[in-house]
């Protein structure tokens, strides 16, 4: 546990010296440039473990076939957005906090490193590139799904 308070930390403090405005809406003309900015507002995240159905595999060009999920994750929805990247979005039976160790530590060393992000209580988000890939991905608690999280992965290849 304290090697991830050190990496939660160290995501912070990366989050703070990256600035706020890729997480803000203070300019909008930057969010216009990246498409990744809102990706997670325009997903289903209302999907409980109990009621997704497995999206099609394998995922699309250009979304990593080996990204990791944690156990007990249904990824439901694929969206191809072209040239804009992939999301997928995906829901899992394993509490927030979990959820972000996992994706700090597991996904990390798969070879997916977090350039940047940041941590709030019940979200976070972070820039990530490896493997040839980059993109974004968002963890939330499920407001509708105790317990559950929901987790979205852009990939912008």
């Amino acid at each position: 546990m304290r090697g991830g308070s050190r990496l939660l930390a160290t995501l912070a403090t990366a989050a703070l010296l990256a600035g706020t405005a890729g997480c803000g809406s203070d300019s909008s003309n930057e969010s216009d440039k990246d498409p990744g900015e809102q990706f997670s507002s325009v997903a289903d995240q209302s999907t409980c473990l109990a009621d997704a159905t497995a999206a099609a595999t394998p995922w699309p060009d250009g979304f990593p076939g080996d990204w990791p999920f944690p156990a007990k994750s249904t990824a439901y929805n694929v969206e191809d957005r072209g040239t804009d990247g992939i999301i997928v979005t995906a829901v899992t039976g394993s509490a927030f906090k979990d959820v972000l160790e996992f994706m700090n530590k597991d996904v990390a060393d798969a070879g997916y490193e977090v350039e940047s992000g940041e941590t709030e209580a019940h979200d976070a988000e972070a820039e990530w590139t490896g493997n040839g890939y980059r993109g974004r991905w968002a963890i939330r608690e499920s407001a509708q799904c105790p317990g559950e999280t929901v987790i979205q992965v852009l990939s912008t290849h």
